[in-house]
């Protein structure tokens, strides 16, 4: 039996799929109720609250919403993902994670630079809080 080679095989050229026809899949169930309880609780209208004063109006490009922002903050603290630009890839990745952020398959995903200067509007850690004592604190 032979195996194949890479470079002699023929790619099939892209075709257009209407996002209607896609095979839905169940997702992660445990973001699936992550978000329940988020719009239960009234979470995006609570974090748009509390974040309206690093707002300051219409003017220069317009900043990543804090309901995203957050919600790839908790995609990375319980992925353990600890940069950005992971955070950015494995949403734009996966789509119960597009789900749960609030993105179809059809938009882009924030980009990793976007997630960065979001955090440094809201001056917060780019490091994650030690909870272990490994650290000594």
């Amino acid at each position: 039996m032979a195996t194949g080679r890479r470079g002699t095989r023929q790619r099939q050229a892209e075709r257009w799929v209407a996002t209607a026809d896609i095979v839905r899949t169940p997702g992660h169930a445990f973001y699936t109720k992550l978000e329940e309880l988020l719009v239960e609780h009234h979470f995006d209208r609570a974090v748009e609250h509390l974040c309206r004063r690093f707002y300051k109006g219409p003017l220069g490009q317009p900043i990543l919403a804090p309901g995203i922002f957050f919600r790839c903050l908790l995609i990375g603290f319980f992925e353990g993902l600890d940069s950005e630009r992971t955070i950015a890839w494995r949403v734009a990745d996966s789509l119960s994670l597009r789900a749960f952020v609030g993105y179809g398959i059809d938009q882009p995903t924030p980009d990793h630079s976007t997630i960065a200067r979001t955090r440094r509007l809201y001056g917060y850690p780019r490091t994650r809080p030690c909870f272990g004592g490994c650290c000594g604190a």
